[in-house]
């Protein structure tokens, strides 16, 4: 019979993120800023990125935790190269480290099926290009630094599933096609990067929401949505909270390549 390790951490060691720095993207959105502020909690110096430097630094002023007052912002598009090197270098510079990243932005596109431009498809996912290229500053950085590091990318419950078309009729335009595809890639790029680099000790997951409409999306839709959900409900930004924690700290240290859905049961039916 095996005895538990007199060693072992507690639940609160675990999902402890102090001495630890997290670079997360969209922070400025409903979403974002209730996962930066989850990292800031939760004991991690948080650096907050966005295209407006001057966005970010209010974003980053507001968080609390231990860290309230040391928290940080960058520069940095991601649909963009060269900003997101740039941004990327001017984060390590500010800090010394990063040991958690958080792909959360995205650079949305209405559009749907019917309407949606070749160009404006491609657009969409070049998210998943910025993702890529982010992650994989964050791998060199920790291999470098011989330092382990935890990387998630944000997907959706849309990333498994298709969309019910009688959900937005006659309310709004159709899921856009192009956000399925960009979500079932970063899935899919999520289980690709963690097989690769888990020797590196470098894990690689991805969270995936499913409906967390804000107060600004179309009227009717969070009620039609609701019918769909075996919750009967929409989701609430602090209840990823949880999960973020959970994925960016040791509490989670023996998972990589998994898409960790928090949809009120949606992708169960």
């Amino acid at each position: 019979m095996t005895t538990p390790d007199a060693d072992s951490p507690t639940v609160e060691q675990l999902f402890d993120l102090s001495g630890r720095t997290a670079l997360i993207t969209g922070a400025r959105g409903y979403l974002g800023r209730a996962q930066a502020a989850a990292l800031a909690e939760a004991g991690a110096r948080v650096i907050v990125s966005s295209r407006h430097r001057d966005q970010a630094l209010a974003v980053a002023e507001e968080l609390g935790g231990p860290q309230a007052g040391r928290h940080l912002a960058v520069c940095l598009d991601y649909l963009d190269e060269s900003s997101l090197a740039e941004g990327f270098a001017e984060a390590v510079a500010q800090a010394g480290q990063i040991d958690i990243l958080v792909n959360n932005g995205n650079a949305a596109v209405a559009a749907d099926w019917s309407t949606v431009t070749g160009a404006e498809f491609q657009r969409q996912l070049a998210n998943l290009t910025g993702y890529f290229l982010l992650a994989r500053q964050v791998r060199n950085h920790a291999v470098a630094a011989q330092r382990p590091a935890s990387i998630i990318l944000l997907g959706s419950m849309y990333g498994v599933v298709g969309s019910y078309p009688d959900a937005y009729a006659g309310i709004c335009p159709a899921s856009p096609a192009a956000y399925h595809a960009l979500k079932g890639g970063i899935v899919h790029l999520t289980r690709h990067l963690a097989v690769y680099w888990a020797r590196d000790a470098v894990r690689v997951n991805c969270l995936s929401p499913g409906p967390f409409p804000s107060d600004q999306a179309p009227a009717g839709l969070a009620e039609r949505l609701s019918t769909k959900s075996p919750m009967g409900r929409m989701g609430r930004p602090h209840e990823l909270k949880g999960a973020i924690v959970f994925l960016a700290s040791d509490a989670s240290s023996y998972m990589t390549g998994q898409n960790l859905i928090i949809d009120g049961g949606w992708t169960a039916w």
